[in-house]
């Protein structure tokens, strides 16, 4: 499996906003992707900043080309994400799921 982390910055008044924006484009559209096993939006206020780090775990980086295309590194960004963000980084990070632990039941 493949951890793909991509991180954006808002402005902290901005930051509820862009969570809006993220539900009603980027995370509904990761649905329709197979091999996609699921999706977390992470945020942490620092000062008068917002980080999002949002985390998508893929069945292969095969699954992934699906939805990032041929360089799967590749930041994907959705219409008015500028409105928002801060900066757009142009990558995003890939990690091989070395191990995992289940949650309990």
């Amino acid at each position: 499996m493949i951890m793909r982390i991509w991180r954006g910055i808002t402005s902290k008044e901005q930051a509820d906003a862009y969570l809006e924006h993220l539900q009603q484009t980027a995370l509904p559209a990761l649905r329709d992707y197979k091999g996609q096993r699921g999706a977390w939006v992470l945020r942490r206020i620092q000062g008068e900043q917002c980080e999002f780090q949002v985390l998508t775990l893929w069945d292969s980086l095969k699954s992934l080309h699906a939805y990032a295309g041929k360089q799967p590194e590749r930041a994907v960004y959705y219409d008015e994400d500028d409105k928002y963000l801060l900066d757009m980084e142009p990558l995003v990070r890939l990690y091989e799921v070395a191990d995992t632990i289940p949650p309990q039941a």
